[in-house]
């Protein structure tokens, strides 16, 4: 039986249901980070390097009060992916990073998911802007921020060891935020 964050936030959207991790979740973050195509966010990665990158999220939740999200997809209860509030120690700023299973990319699901995080971020931990940092070369994460309205503010270092890793920053403001779901 999993240890529960009491008063863990649950969001819904039309097609997902965005949780804290829980046990039960890693074989698919495991498979998600066994992929290749997850070298933009330092993977693949070997089982065991997975399980320790797994619990970042739960010990974030617990230690800070908000981390990265589950994301699971309502039609079939798999996880599909994690999204969410991240911030680091050393980090260029309030993320709301994302990275989702090979089987689960081209559905938008990233979008919704990080406009929802977005929204809940902005409500319960007072910040007052969010970015991405993303691989020049993930143009895939780089259109997502450009469809939830961030624009690329420029290269970022990240803290050692990821500071070999070239990253740029791409953000906006709660008020760009605010606007832009103002105008929908």
């Amino acid at each position: 039986m999993g240890i529960r964050i009491i008063d863990s936030p649950v969001i819904e959207t039309d097609r997902l249901v965005l949780r804290v991790p829980r046990v039960e979740d890693f074989e698919r973050f495991a498979g998600m980070f066994a992929d290749e195509s997850t070298h933009h966010i330092g993977g693949p990665l070997p089982r065991g390097d997975a399980w320790r990158r797994f619990l970042q999220m739960p010990g974030a939740w617990l230690l800070q009060g908000f981390g990265m999200f589950s994301v699971i997809e309502k039609s079939t209860g798999s996880w599909v992916g994690q999204a969410g509030p991240w911030r680091p120690d050393g980090w260029p700023g309030n993320e709301i990073g994302y990275a989702f299973h090979p089987d689960a990319r081209g559905k938008g699901y990233a979008t919704e998911t990080c406009a929802a995080a977005i929204d809940w971020a902005f409500a319960n931990l007072g910040w007052s802007e969010v970015i991405h940092c993303i691989a020049p070369a993930n143009t895939a994460s780089q259109d997502v921020a450009r469809r939830l309205g961030s624009t690329r503010r420029g290269p970022a270092t990240l803290p050692p060891p990821l500071d070999v890793h070239e990253v740029d920053v791409w953000g906006q403001s709660r008020a760009q935020w605010d606007a832009r779901r103002t105008a929908r």
